[in-house]
Order: C-alpha cells, then sequence, then structure tokens
C-alpha cells in the first residue's frame, strides 16, 4: 500500500520561517509550496523546490489568498475573474521556478480561505479547473474527499487525490472544526498515531463528537504551522510504514 505524505511548505517570507522545512523535507513524499500571496516568495520558492528535488519529494503549487497577515485564512471578497487569476499567477510562478531547474510541478493544493471559497461554488470550481487542465493537463488536484472542488477536477478529466488531516479534528459532517475552538488541533503524539492507524486500518475517523465516520483518501496531510509538525510528520511516517505501508509521491501513488 502506497500513501502519500504531503506538507504545506516554504509558508514564511524574507528571514521568517514558519518551520524547519529543510528537515520536514526529508520525511515527507510532496510538497504543497506557497507561491508568494499568502506566504513565500521567489527566493523561497527556489529554495523548496531545490530540496524538493534532492529528496524525490513531488512538488505542487499551493496557491492561497492575497493576504500575508491572515496568512490566507481570511476570506477577501474577489470576483471570479479576480480568484481565477490569482490562481493562475501563484501557478504559473512556481511553474517557471521549477522548469528552470529542470523539475516539473506534480500537483495543486488550495490553501485555507482560497479553497473554502472555492469549494462553496460549483461554476467557480469548474471553471479554475478548466484553466488548471489548460495549463497542465498532468496535474493533480489535492482535495478532502467530497469537496465541490474534487468533482469540478474530475469533470476536466483531472486526477484527484484525496487527503486525510492528521493533525485536525473532524465533525459528524466530515468537515474540518473551526480552528477557533478547543481540540480542534491534534498534537498529542499518541492520540495522532492512533488516527493515523484507524485511517489505515480501517478506512475511518473518529469526529469530534465521538462517532465514527468513513474517510477516503491516499494522502496524508501535516501542516507545518502547526507546532512541533517536524516531530509530527516523523510519527505519521513512521506509523504507515509500522502500518506495512510505504510512504510515496502523489503521482507513484496514483499510478
Amino acid at each position: 500500500m502506497k500513501i502519500d505524505l504531503n506538507s504545506d511548505m516554504g509558508e514564511g517570507f524574507g528571514v521568517y520561517k514558519v518551520c524547519d522545512d529543510e528537515q520536514l523535507m526529508g520525511v515527507v513524499s510532496s510538497a504543497n509550496i506557497a507561491c508568494g500571496f499568502h506566504a513565500g516568495d521567489p527566493e523561497m520558492m527556489a529554495r523548496m523546490v531545490r530540496l524538493a528535488k534532492q529528496h524525490g519529494v513531488g512538488i505542487g503549487a499551493h496557491p492561497g489568498l492575497s493576504d500575508r497577515l491572515g496568512f490566507g485564512r481570511r476570506e477577501i471578497p474577489v470576483d471570479a475573474e479576480e480568484m481565477e487569476q490569482q490562481v493562475l499567477y501563484q501557478l504559473g510562478a512556481l511553474s517557471a521556478i521549477a522548469r528552470a531547474q529542470e523539475v516539473s510541478l506534480s500537483h495543486i493544493s488550495f490553501h485555507a480561505a482560497m479553497g473554502n471559497m472555492i469549494n462553496r461554488e460549483p461554476a467557480l470550481a469548474g471553471r479554475i479547473m478548466q484553466k488548471v487542465k489548460m495549463i497542465d493537463p498532468d496535474l493533480i488536484v489535492f482535495s478532502m474527499p467530497g469537496m465541490t472542488i474534487e468533482q469540478a477536477a474530475l469533470d476536466c478529466g483531472l486526477k484527484v487525490l484525496n487527503l486525510f488531516l492528521a493533525d485536525r479534528a473532524y465533525d459528524v459532517k466530515g468537515q474540518l472544526v473551526s480552528r477557533k475552538l478547543p481540540n480542534s488541533v491534534i498534537k498529542d503524539e499518541t492520540k495522532v498515531r492512533a488516527r493515523v492507524r484507524q485511517f489505515l486500518e480501517k478506512g475511518s475517523v473518529t469526529t469530534i463528537e465521538g462517532d465514527v465516520i468513513p474517510v477516503r483518501a491516499k494522502s496524508i496531510l501535516v501542516h507545518s504551522d502547526t507546532p512541533g509538525s517536524l516531530e509530527l510528520a516523523r510519527t505519521v511516517r513512521s506509523e504507515i510504514e509500522a502500518c506495512g505501508g510505504t510512504v510515496a509521491p502523489a503521482r507513484e501513488v496514483l499510478a
């Protein structure tokens, strides 16, 4: 069983860093690289691409809203045309940086508020997926299962890799619990291991209400801005391997 382990990376700018990207790159199999709007800058993007190439890690664009102060988590009113161009601008920037280092992007993963806004509007999701396909029909779209983004990507012929979030609580509807609520972010190693094992062995997760719901996914996401993210990623990887799984980049998982 091949499982992708991905993380959002390069989410600083200038001298500011969110996590130990260098060490984390040696643990994950796919990197979602911030493209300069909610975080990141050209030099950091280039450094993340170099690191990913060195470690054989899949490179993905991680576009977000233009909101450094809010880390891309605040919704900003934009129309469909603006949203489309923001996605294409960021995707194009990282694609050019990657091509200059003789590597190509494998996937796209939308950040926070941008992803939430696209998920609420089927027409917007369809429009953006069509443009993503025009840029690169081989790109894999990362999405939680059952989301509008997933269906829009499939409808236009793009591949989708579904995500399970090891460090975030789910509600009974299969949605993520707001970060503003207690126990929404899971940091305890024992709890993370138990969640990963349950997901791998039973294909389910226990919600914050205590219910057990099914989870359809082949990739585990660890947020790099979660405190202790490096150790968290190591914990997830070791549990995957302990369950007999192999950590592999998105393209290999879907091959």
